[in-house]
Order: structure tokens, then sequence, then C-alpha cells
């Protein structure tokens, strides 16, 4: 067969905005999405995020949706986005370079270790194995690292947890396999909810995975982790406290700093107003939060 064209879209973001626009790409990926991060951030539009495509007739229709969905993403105040530019590239082995990008990582107790990987895991560690392409969530992104090491700290043995907006599914696999008991994850794309489900098959812990967020969740939990951009997370403030157990406690990241004091404002307005814990890596902020 001749070599087939591919499509290499690239799509320049601000941090902050990384992942709205990886979920978005991801969409019309081929075998999912690539970012490079700056080696020293300089704000703006720093990161660029990369999906790949095959040349066919479909494409030009799949670029132009890409393009309008972008365009929406302004109305939830992230970061700046750069303009999608596409350009046509000969078949390569992108793939395997894309995947070069994602080595076996160590986080908290967490080793966090893409499918293609054979490393061995140390004993001390808990072994997460994760298809990266898939859905956000690859342990590489600071606001998940910060999420991961809460849940290294955090005594989980036998509580409830609620993962909303899960992604990957990274964070309720890593709760699963410290013991935290019933796991259940959510999240409003269909990709994700797929993507949480082979993850969670390959890993072999047991979490039920829907479509929707907390407000679609019945019951409390102990433990609610949200993983989600600001914007999201203070409009859905009131939901995830409704979610959360008397004494329970609620794990937020995704807050860009700038937006860190109109997203506590939010919290507390939702009855959330005790931080009893605070982390902030790369001006991305975690916090833990209590009644």
């Amino acid at each position: 067969m001749p070599p087939r064209k591919w499509l290499e879209v690239l799509v320049p973001a601000h941090a902050e905005a990384v992942e709205a626009v990886s979920e978005i790409l991801t969409r019309i990926g081929h075998q999912g999405i690539a970012v490079d991060v700056p080696i020293e951030p300089r704000g703006g539009t720093d990161h660029t995020v990369k999906a790949y495509l095959i040349d066919d007739a479909e494409v030009v229709a799949k670029v132009n949706d890409a393009r309008d969905a972008l365009g929406h993403l302004q109305a939830f105040g992230l970061g700046p986005i750069g303009d999608l530019v596409a350009r046509q590239i000969e078949e390569q082995d992108w793939l395997e370079s894309w995947k070069a990008q994602f080595a076996p990582i160590r986080i908290g107790r967490f080793l966090v270790r893409p499918t293609w990987s054979d490393l061995a895991v140390p004993e001390d560690a808990i072994e997460l194995v994760l298809d990266p392409g898939m859905a956000f969530g690859t342990g590489l992104h600071p606001t998940t690292q910060q999420c991961l090491e809460a849940l290294s700290s955090l005594r989980v043995q036998g509580k409830s947890l609620l993962d909303v907006g899960t992604g990957s599914g990274i964070l309720a696999i890593a709760a699963a396999k410290r013991g935290a008991s019933p796991v259940v994850a959510v999240d409003t794309d269909e990709l994700a909810v797929e993507a949480t489900r082979e993850n969670v098959e390959r890993n072999r812990v047991a979490i039920p995975v829907a479509q929707g967020s907390a407000m679609d969740v019945p019951g409390r939990f102990d433990i609610v982790i949200a993983n989600i951009v600001a914007p999201v997370l203070q409009q859905i403030a009131g939901d995830l406290a409704a979610r959360l157990a008397a004494g329970g406690t609620l794990i937020v990241a995704g807050i860009s700093l700038p937006n860190e004091r109109k997203t506590a404002r939010a919290f507390a307005a939702a009855g959330l107003r005790t931080c009893v814990d605070r982390s902030l890596r790369d001006d991305w902020v975690a916090a833990a939060l209590k009644r």
C-alpha cells in the first residue's frame, strides 16, 4: 500500500487550558494526543497540544469541528488559547515518538506506568497501569501529581470515594488500590468514560464508571475528589458539597493561582469553609476542604 498522508494539528495553549484543549483534540486524534511542555514556563500560550489525523475525506470536517469546540472554550475563562494550525506530514513512526514522551513516573506511593512499559515495580510502590492516549490523566500534569500525593497520605482504607471528572481514571484507580471502597467514577465526556473502564479492567479493580457529574450520583461519600479547571469547579461547588458525607473531605485541584480566591469563595458559599491542606505547584493550587 502507498504511504498514507497524515495531518498534524497543533494548538498553542496556556497551562490552564491544556486539559480542555487536550480533551477536544482527543476526539479527532488517532491514538490520542501529545503535549509539548516548556522547560521554563513563561506564561501565555507556552504549551502546545498536538493531534494526528489520517488525511482522508473526513479530515476537513473534523478539523472544523475542533476549531468550533476550541472557540467555545473561551466562555470558561481559561488561559489564552492560540489558533489551531494544521499541516500535512508523510506517514512516519510518530506514534512511537509520541509514546516515548510518557515514561514511568513515581508520584508519592504510586508508580504510573504506561501500558507499553515493562519497568519493574519497586516493592514499596503501588502500580497504576494506564493508556494515557485515551484521556487526560497520565500523571505528568502537576494537578494530577498533587492529587496522587494527596491520595498517598490520606487515610482512604475502607472509605467511600467519588472521583468527579475522572479523565483516564487514574485517581479512582489509585484510591481503590489503596483500599478505598466503594469507589465511584464519573465524567461528562463519553471518551473519558470508555478510557476509564478500560484502565479499570487493566488494573483489576472494581469501580463503577458512569457518564455524568456530581449532581448525577446518588448518596454521599467520605472522600470526593475533583481535578477539574477552576471555572467548572466554581459552577459545581454546590453539587460537590452535596455529595460529601458528614466529616468528609473534598480534594480539589486544577485551580490556577489567579482563580484561587474566586474558587475558595464558591466553596465557602457551599458550606466548605475549612481548608485543611493546600499545595502549590507550577502556579496550580490543590486543596483539601471540610465543612
